[in-house]
């Protein structure tokens, strides 16, 4: 598996992960007004608006691919202007390679990039409390769960969806990795 940067002509692969609303919003959350979206929406979002960014040179869509194609997306954002921290957002593998380490080993490769390229000192992500099978691919990955005293809560579906928050630190990173 390798990373690329993410291509208009990606997003009908991608688009195709969702096979009904609810792994939708588990990717995008509430950040699509309606389901399904359209390539258009998708690159208007990305290229136009660039991801609801204010600052510039600020979001990195990526995608992971295998031999036979496109297997994965991401995107990288600093946040909060500061350009130690990475976050690693809008995560989906293809739903036909689910459970089967793609997940895994995407996010091995974006925490790579992330630190070794980007010069990253921390990496956040955020997932769902109902996202159980994500959640534990980040805590494979070296991700550790960030106490919150005020988690963050999505409505979706007429449900209160729990985000939880977790981090990878770069000293933490090379010290499991590279000893």
């Amino acid at each position: 598996m390798y990373l690329r940067p993410y291509k208009k002509a990606d997003a009908k692969t991608i688009i195709s992960f969702c096979e009904n609303e609810t792994v939708f919003r588990k990717w995008t959350s509430d950040r699509y007004e309606n389901y399904p979206i359209t390539e258009n929406d998708m690159n208007h979002k990305y290229f136009e608006c660039n991801g609801d960014c204010t600052e510039e040179d600020n979001f990195y869509p990526m995608t992971a691919c295998d031999e036979n194609g496109i297997v994965g997306h991401f995107i990288l954002r600093y946040i909060n202007g500061d350009k130690n921290i990475l976050r690693i957002g809008f995560v989906i593998v293809d739903s036909k390679k689910r459970g089967m380490g793609y997940g895994k080993k995407m996010i091995q490769l974006a925490v790579d990039y992330a630190f070794r390229i980007a010069g990253a000192k921390q990496i956040t992500i955020g997932v769902f409390e109902n996202n159980k099978s994500a959640y534990y691919c980040y805590k494979s990955a070296g991700f550790k769960d960030v106490l919150e005293d005020s988690p963050e809560i999505c409505e979706l579906f007429g449900e209160k969806w729990r985000i939880l928050e977790l981090s990878l630190e770069r000293d933490d990173y090379f010290g499991r990795y590279f000893v």
